[in-house]
């Protein structure tokens, strides 16, 4: 992936909100005193009188956003994930999930890449929080192409949305020129036979150094990235699987109740097939340079190649 351009999704999210603003008259966006992390900010300078700063008070934050909801505007809530998913769940479920509102939550800074912010920033269980709201639409995109293809693909639908950005670069590997975003729909970045590499967010263009890997080994593997965790995508997942017979899944989360989860609840009820998650274990994080805590933790493409090369010599 050398010389390859790098963007945080963070970035993307607050650039999207500002070129759309155009377009959609009745988007508003409010944060949470953390415009300038959340990139927000950038729709607050061009569009000051549709942005709500509300303070350090996460949970009303949403209930203003659901407020608005009611009055036929399409409000974004942005703030770090930590915040979005884990201090504000409660209102996020009642207020948002329980009368189905067309609320979209923009969680920045989630996952072991926070790093030196540590572990009680360090955002691991939003996914698996937001996927137990009935009714909830959750989006983790891969890169700067994706993730503000996401933003409008967010906007055009009508119901609650939770939207995962990272605040570390990531790798563009999309054309935008080419690149077509499908809500709950997964996309093949690489045919494969021996394994099936399912990824979302930052770790997609990790699996994709991985699949290169593992070729020099002789493996064959598949790579598909789920931007979309709920509603998953069961038929790409269902198609790989019986053809590889073998699944690793990769994710900077959990690997209780995020994407591992999801593809097991669809394999296990569809297609029994062997699951090898890779993700954080059930273990907090700790601070440090965030490219060193993705390694220590595994979420790299080096671990990728050594989990999946193992997993096929079982088979």
């Amino acid at each position: 992936m050398a010389d390859i351009i790098k963007k945080a999704t963070r970035e993307s999210y607050g650039e999207a909100l500002a070129e759309l603003g155009d377009k959609y008259e009745n988007l508003y966006v409010l944060d949470a005193d953390l415009a300038a992390a959340t990139k927000t900010g950038i729709f607050k300078k061009k569009f000051p009188d549709r942005f709500f700063d509300c303070g350090i008070a996460e949970a009303n934050m949403m209930g203003v956003a659901a407020g608005l909801a009611t009055t036929g505007k399409i409000p974004f809530a942005s703030t770090f994930a930590m915040f979005a998913a884990g201090r504000a769940f409660e209102i996020v479920r009642n207020s948002i999930g329980y009368p189905h509102l067309n609320v979209k939550i923009g969680a920045t800074h989630a996952g072991i890449s926070v790093g030196e912010d540590g572990a009680t920033h360090q955002c691991n269980e939003d996914i698996a929080l937001m996927r137990t709201i009935p009714g909830m639409t959750i989006i983790n995109p891969a890169d700067d192409v994706e993730a503000k293809a996401a933003v409008e693909a967010a906007i055009l639908h009508n119901g609650p949305v939770y939207m995962r950005f990272g605040r570390l670069a990531a790798p563009i590997f999309n054309d935008k020129s080419t690149y077509k975003f499908e809500l709950g729909k997964g996309i093949k970045l690489k045919e494969g036979s021996d394994v099936s590499i399912i990824a979302t967010g930052l770790m997609v263009s990790e699996a994709l150094e991985a699949a290169e890997m593992l070729a020099a080994h002789g493996i064959s593997a598949e790579v598909i990235n789920i931007h979309t965790i709920k509603p998953i995508d069961s038929e790409i997942i269902i198609e790989s699987a019986k053809k590889t017979g073998l699944v690793v899944t990769v994710e900077e989360h959990s690997v209780i109740g995020g994407l591992g989860s999801a593809v097991c609840d669809v394999l296990s009820a569809q297609l029994p097939t062997k699951v090898v998650k890779i993700g954080v274990n059930d273990e907090f994080g700790y601070s440090g340079p965030a490219v060193e805590l993705l390694k220590a933790f595994g979420l790299c493409a080096d671990n990728i190649v050594k989990t999946a090369k193992a997993a096929v010599e079982a088979k």
